[in-house]
This record gives C-alpha cells, sequence and structure tokens, in this order.
C-alpha cells in the first residue's frame, strides 16, 4: 500500500511539474516573438499591455510584475525566483484616501503612486527581491537576494540592501572571471562596445 501511494505521489508532482513548472522557450509579446525568452507559468503578471520585454529574457517561479505604469525589462536579462516588480504603491492611499466617495478627486491626486520601471540589459535580479516604482537599473545591474530597491542606479551595479544602495560593480568580477577565459574576452567586449555607442555606458 505504501508503495502504491509513494508511486501515485510521484506520478502527481511528475504531473504537477510538467503542466505549471516546466519553463520553455518562446514568447510573442507586443505582436513581436521572442524566441529566447522564457516566462514561467507561475508567474503573475498584471497589466500585460505595459510590459516591454527583450528578447532572452528569463522570468522564474512565483514572481509578481505589476506593470500599470509600465516596466521595461532589457534583452538578456534574468529575473529569479519570489521576485516582485510594482510600478505602483498605495501605502498612502489606504490611510489618507480611504474615503473618497463625494470628495473632490483632485485633492486625492498623487495618494496612489505610479511611476515606470526600467532594468538594463543582462541584468540579474536576486530571489525576494522588490524593485519599486520609479526604479531605473542600468545595465548589467546585479541585485543581492533579499533587496528592497528604488531609485536610479547606474550601469554595473551590485545593489544590497533594503533599501539597496550601491555596494560594487559587475565589472571588477566580470573582469577576473574573463581574464581566465580570453575566448569570450571579444564578445563582452562588443557589448560593452555597443552599450557605449548608445551613451548608457556610465
Amino acid at each position: 500500500m505504501n508503495a502504491i501511494r509513494a508511486w501515485v505521489n510521484r506520478c502527481r508532482r511528475n504531473l504537477w511539474h510538467g503542466l505549471f513548472f516546466r519553463i520553455l522557450f518562446g514568447e510573442r509579446h507586443q505582436g513581436l516573438i521572442l524566441p529566447g525568452t522564457r516566462i514561467s507559468p507561475s508567474t503573475c503578471i498584471e497589466h500585460e499591455q505595459f510590459l516591454h520585454l527583450g528578447d532572452d529574457v528569463f522570468i522564474g517561479h512565483f514572481n509578481f510584475i505589476e506593470a500599470s505604469a509600465g516596466v521595461r525589462i532589457g534583452r538578456g536579462t534574468q529575473i529569479t525566483n519570489f521576485v516582485s516588480i510594482v510600478s505602483h504603491s498605495t501605502h498612502r492611499s489606504v490611510r489618507v484616501a480611504a474615503e473618497l466617495s463625494g470628495q473632490d478627486l483632485k485633492e486625492a491626486e498623487g495618494a496612489v503612486l505610479r511611476a515606470p520601471i526600467s532594468i538594463g540589459e543582462r541584468s540579474f535580479i536576486g530571489p525576494h527581491s522588490t524593485i519599486e516604482a520609479g526604479s531605473t537599473l542600468g545595465h548589467g545591474t546585479l541585485v543581492a537576494s533579499h533587496s528592497r530597491v528604488r531609485g536610479v542606479f547606474p550601469d554595473f551595479s551590485v545593489l544590497a540592501g533594503s533599501p539597496a544602495e550601491v555596494v560594487g560593480d559587475t565589472r571588477e568580477a566580470d573582469e577576473v572571471w574573463l581574464e581566465q577565459r580570453p575566448s569570450l574576452q571579444a564578445a563582452y567586449a562588443r557589448w560593452r562596445a555597443a552599450l557605449s555607442s548608445e551613451g548608457t555606458d556610465r
């Protein structure tokens, strides 16, 4: 009996994994075919029409993306697991605008904070992190796990903390790693040069 129960449980887990946790290459978004982009079926996206994705983006399990004010995720970026990206906040309105019926709505302007979010190319957002409304992360940014990010940060920032602060530069670790792998240096240099030509390499 125990052997049968174990077999049923294993079959059930495999079926659930195949249906709800398998991440496949290929998305169609904003009319574009993104062959290298992968989004977990367990990720919740609200206001998807305001989400703009580059190709080769990876969005893992159990993430929440609220894009009502606009969210842009650059090419090659990885959003790991249990990440929240929220382009609006109601923390003020739940207190000061609790009773809006019959009130002058101009008085309530600004009670809900809304601002777009931009995450640059080839960034990495660690698990259990929150990207708040109005944040801009430059290309090549690394966000450490459990970080709360609010603000504008330059390219190649290493961000950590709550609130997150710049604690390093990803180029330093990249250069050490690439010294031992000469065959990859040219591709990395081409990517850096392309960013510089766009005026984004700060």
